[in-house]
């Protein structure tokens, strides 16, 4: 393995220093087949499953403490991610240590903003991990992409049960934080969507901030009992339940064609229906929908997102091979309504990403929100493979 490759270690324990001790161990056996040695690292990932969010101060410091010279940024997850491996709900720790130039990184949190230019350093992409719960984060995702030179953001949304924390050299809560990328870090990136589309793309043509009032000219309602099969006289009950497993894929004005009809690209948001109205025959979306967006009812679906999720991977490795790069590490960001349990088998997102690509340091978690550009995702995977020449 090239000595400018990333080192990752995973593992699961009732215990986190257990976990840690597993982790730090296998980490100096692989800097050393590197030739290096683990204080050759300067920048460190830490995703912990949420059973070790009340140690995760004591966990930093620990690590803090083995690995004096590294700066680390991460979040929590109901699960998170390794090479081929997830763990979720139980307890485990992924690490991941990329040996980058001190001037090639900036970590950044609401105690340390990111300022371009700032000591000379320019943002060129941003890794970020966010709280759901902020009111304005939908704002806050365009104003910091703006101050990276490609507006593109990746990460996600900090998923727990009691204390969804994030890690920028210190634990936090609240806000965002994660850590901005120079220039010279290349990575290439894209976007896995979970849901596909079961009727036609229509046009929001009469919205009310979330109300969509009518589709194509016609009760919005309407248009979705019709691509659902449902009768026009179908009673309240039988709406809901159909609407119950059903989404919308959301695309804006200005955004491109999806280049495969009958297929989400990456500029679809998906998502719920959290209302409707028989009598109005209007339908309420979890999401401000503008007049002239693009709507299409979809529902999840396990296959089409596994293939899509092996189309991306081999996009990327196809790339790699074209450019005379590889892989150096990966982070993968999944929606916690995916993984295992939505496709059947443990493992399937990171077992597939490792026969697509191969083996290769990686390091992620379960989102609740995934965030690609400068937009917020749901049910989608975002998978950033950090590059190295051949």
């Amino acid at each position: 393995m090239p000595s400018s490759a990333f080192i990752a270690a995973h593992a699961g324990a009732p215990d986190w220093r257990r976990a840690l001790d597993r982790c730090i161990a296998q980490l100096s056996h692989d800097a050393a087949a590197n030739g290096r040695r683990t204080g050759d690292y300067t920048l460190g990932w830490c995703y912990l499953t949420d059973r070790y969010a009340d140690a995760a101060e004591a966990l930093l410091a620990e690590l803090q403490r083995r690995l004096p010279g590294t700066r680390w940024v991460g979040t929590v997850g109901i699960g998170i991610s390794a090479s081929g491996t997830e763990y979720i709900e139980e307890p485990a720790l992924a690490l991941m240590l990329a040996p980058l130039p001190a001037a090639a990184f900036r970590l950044f949190s609401g105690r340390q903003p990111l300022h371009p230019g700032e000591d000379g350093f320019n943002p060129h992409t941003a890794l970020v991990h966010a709280d759901g719960t902020m009111p304005d984060l939908q704002e806050l995702l365009p104003e910091l992409a703006g101050r990276t030179a490609t507006g593109y953001l990746f990460g996600g949304l900090s998923s727990a049960h009691d204390r969804p924390l994030q890690i920028a050299d210190a634990v936090l809560t609240g806000g965002l934080s994660g850590v901005a990328f120079g220039a010279e870090v290349g990575l290439i990136s894209r976007v896995t969507q979970g849901c596909q589309p079961i009727g036609p793309q229509r046009t929001a043509t009469r919205v009310d901030d979330n109300v969509v009032l009518t589709l194509d000219g016609v009760p919005a309602l309407a248009c979705a009992l019709q691509d659902l099969g449902l009768a026009s006289d179908a009673s309240v009950d039988e709406m809901a339940h159909a609407l119950s497993s059903t989404l919308v894929g959301l695309r804006r004005p200005d955004d491109a064609p999806t280049a495969a009809p009958g297929r989400f690209g990456p500029d679809t948001l998906v998502r719920h229906i959290v209302g409707l109205d028989p009598r109005a025959r209007v339908l309420v979306v979890a999401d401000t929908v503008e007049a002239g967006s693009r709507l299409a009812f979809c529902r999840r679906d396990p296959a089409a997102a596994m293939a899509d999720l092996r189309r991306i991977a081999g996009e990327i490795r196809d790339e790699l091979a074209a450019s005379g790069q590889r892989a150096a590490g990966a982070i993968y960001v999944s929606c916690i309504g995916r993984g295992g349990p939505h496709f059947g088998t443990p493992n399937a997102e990171l077992g597939a990403i490792r026969e697509e690509i191969g083996e290769l340091p990686l390091a992620g978690f379960f989102a609740g929100g995934e965030i690609a550009r400068d937009r917020l995702y749901g049910y989608t995977g975002v998978l950033t493979v950090f590059t190295m020449a051949a």
